[in-house]
């Protein structure tokens, strides 16, 4: 069996989600695969490269062009048995492969701001894209199965007909926590507290902000990039003081924060899986989250659950920690619970699905 996996999609210097999980799912695969078969990295930039693992590579027009429309006529070249790939756009005209494309969810029907680093036609058409759902419908019946990352999207994919191919679940997952990171975790002194994710209103990052005024002593990490007008009204809405901006951080100093930290918080009104809960967990650092299925998914009876509408019932939630034996009960079970998600374990789902299309007629 011939694979192509599309890398186009990763970024040239840092990850985002699509980014790591395009890199960590094509190692995976490239680990698991049968003495025989061989696997092809799609790119369409060299410096990706510098992203991904040492495994065969071609190089394609870019994802954003606008010859995606035949891009399957330069994928023919390569002559694969199936490719797979982890978003669900990619250019299918002409195609003589079987083809895996991937929805990791539904939140921008939902919440149809697109994101800030899209250019303006593309963000226009993001929004059209998104006003129905038979656009959704018509690129994912253009391939031959379906991945997604969390049981809630396939639900939710279900719910609303949006293909008629078989749908496998692919999870996203977070990288092994280090191998000299303690396995018995001990209540840290300070009372420090860590959000990693977008400022986009969905995330509900607000909510957090409000419910400082109820944590006396506590403060909030906030990791990633921020524009200046949602940094000015955060930190508004909390007291002074109480938040630490980072504008960003390393994968180095993410781990340290988490390390030392009370708990990952997150009041997210709407997730596609909630990678930051898995990467928080695997560290054995107990997560406060919004209750909604997603988190219920990822979380289990690991997670501390509260209303994302409710700063006060957030608090209360975050003070539950203050208790050291419940500390130390979650952060045992969180390990546990973010075993349950690996990359091995997702690379050898998608396998076997690429083994089974090839054992089906080319649709």
């Amino acid at each position: 069996m011939r694979i192509v996996v599309d890398c186009r999609y990763v970024r040239v210097d840092h990850h985002d989600g699509i980014s790591r999980y395009t890199a960590r799912i094509v190692a995976a695969l490239a680990r698991a695969l049968p003495p025989d078969d061989e696997l092809v990295m799609l790119i369409s930039d060299e410096r990706q490269l510098a992203q991904l693992p040492d495994l065969p590579w071609s190089l394609a027009s870019s994802p954003t062009s606008a010859r995606e429309p035949l891009v399957a006529l330069q994928v023919n070249r390569l002559h694969p048995d199936v490719v797979f790939t982890p978003m669900q756009t990619m250019g299918t005209m002409g195609r003589r492969y079987r083809l895996v494309k991937t929805l990791h969810d539904l939140i921008y029907y939902r919440n149809r701001t697109p994101p800030r680093d899209l250019n303006p036609v593309i963000r226009l058409l993001w929004r059209l894209y998104h006003l129905a759902w038979w656009p959704q419908r018509a690129l994912l019946n253009r391939a031959d199965a379906v991945a997604t990352v969390s049981a809630t999207t396939k639900s939710l994919m279900q719910q609303h007909r949006l293909t008629d191919r078989p749908i496998e679940i692919v999870a996203n997952a977070a990288d092994p926590a280090p191998a000299d990171a303690p396995r018995a975790r001990t209540p840290p002194v300070e009372r420090e507290l860590v959000y990693m994710g977008s400022f986009m209103p969905y995330k509900n990052v607000e909510t957090l902000a409000r419910a400082l005024h109820e944590l006396p002593g506590y403060r909030l990490h906030l990791l990633s990039r921020i524009v200046d007008a949602d940094r000015a009204r955060l930190e508004a809405l909390a007291p002074a003081g109480a938040l630490s901006v980072h504008n960003g951080t390393s994968d180095a100093e993410y781990t340290a924060l988490l390390e030392r930290a009370t708990a990952l918080v997150t009041m997210s009104l709407d997730e596609g899986f909630g990678l930051p809960l898995v990467e928080a967990m695997v560290l054995g650092t107990p997560v406060v989250v919004s209750d909604i299925p997603i988190f219920r998914e990822i979380g289990g009876d690991a997670a501390v659950y509260a209303d994302p509408r409710d700063p006060v019932a957030v608090a209360a939630a975050i003070r539950t920690l203050e208790d050291p034996t419940r500390w130390r009960a979650l952060s045992v079970a969180s390990r546990e619970q973010a075993a349950l998600f690996d990359w091995d374990r997702s690379a050898a789902a998608l396998l076997g699905l690429l083994q089974r299309l090839t054992r089906e007629p080319l649709r």
